[in-house]
């Protein structure tokens, strides 16, 4: 991506190949006065190989709509806005979504919304563009924002098409673990999509620098749910509890988890067909599935 200059008469950005995007962002941040915002989480990215892998992990066209959540300094935003039909640009800081709105002025298909994502229904986010409308996520999140970011999307009444996170790089990993390594926050995922590791990016691609290297997580998101399940709170209920000790035999977890004596447990476990002694992170989605419609069952009274 070529740099910016924004000049100090008119602020309007014009073309220099010969600079690197950390030189552009420390030259962005000091033409506005600013600082990375440590209490934010701010890490802009300043890596072109990075921002490519980004753009091609999307695999956006002409008639993509995108939302970029935490564009920063509009550096990736640009990128997106000269591939896809149009980008939605989420900024939390105040005085960054005023620095997008000038920076991004030229691209007419770039909309900057001044707000938290999480305070945002994917229905009014994306009003007026139809009925349905097909979308995108992108974003470049502060680690301590990512599950809730995440999870905000998963369950979304209009969910997006696929994601491209830019997470902590154990985050990642947690994300698309197999069985043997699963989590509660694994299974939240995979029950909606199918992630995958695009690449690894080392800290020294961002500015500053965190004390963590990251990774590009790519999720597609599935038409319906990985697995069939007839309540899905019941089902993330029953997950929870069996993450409640995962150091523990899943027996034991379940129970300490849903406040059930051992004895209840251990013959749902068994009309499974999952051993007792396994732990949590070694079951599988289409095992939690069927230990949810056994536990519904026990329920109704239909066992």
């Amino acid at each position: 991506m070529h740099g910016l200059i924004i000049s100090d008469m008119d602020k309007s950005p014009t073309r220099d190949s010969s600079d690197s995007l950390l030189v552009q962002t420390k030259r962005r941040l000091r033409q506005f006065g600013l600082k990375p915002r440590k209490g934010l989480g701010q890490h802009f990215l300043v890596d072109e190989e990075v921002l490519e892998v980004i753009t091609s992990a999307a695999e956006l066209t002409p008639d993509d709509l995108v939302v970029e959540v935490g564009p920063g300094l509009g550096i990736l935003t640009e990128a997106l806005a000269r591939k896809a039909g149009g980008v939605i640009a989420i900024e939390l800081d105040d005085k960054l979504a005023a620095l997008l709105k000038k920076t991004l002025l030229s691209f007419k298909n770039v909309t900057i919304v001044n707000d938290n994502v999480l305070n945002i229904e994917s229905g009014e986010l994306l009003a007026g563009r139809g009925v349905n409308p097909v979308y995108k996520v992108v974003a470049n999140l502060p680690y301590y924002i990512t599950s809730p970011v995440l999870r905000h999307f998963l369950e979304a009444s209009a969910r997006p098409q696929v994601m491209i996170f830019m997470v902590q790089k154990e985050v990642a990993e947690a994300v698309a673990a197999r069985p043997g390594d699963m989590s509660l926050l694994s299974v939240s995922v995979q029950f909606y999509g199918k992630p995958e590791i695009v690449s690894y990016v080392p800290a020294q691609s961002f500015y500053p620098a965190p004390a963590v290297d990251s990774a590009v997580l790519r999720i597609e998101l599935y038409a319906e749910p990985a697995v069939a399940v007839s309540d899905e709170g019941g089902f993330f209920e029953l997950v929870r509890a069996g993450f409640a000790a995962p150091r523990k035999q899943i027996a034991n977890s379940l129970s300490q988890g849903l406040g059930l004596p051992r004895d209840v447990i251990l013959p749902l476990l068994e009309k499974a067909d999952i051993a007792s002694q396994r732990r949590a992170e070694t079951l599988t989605l289409e095992e939690w599935a069927r230990l949810c419609r056994v536990f519904e069952e026990k329920r109704d009274g239909r066992y």
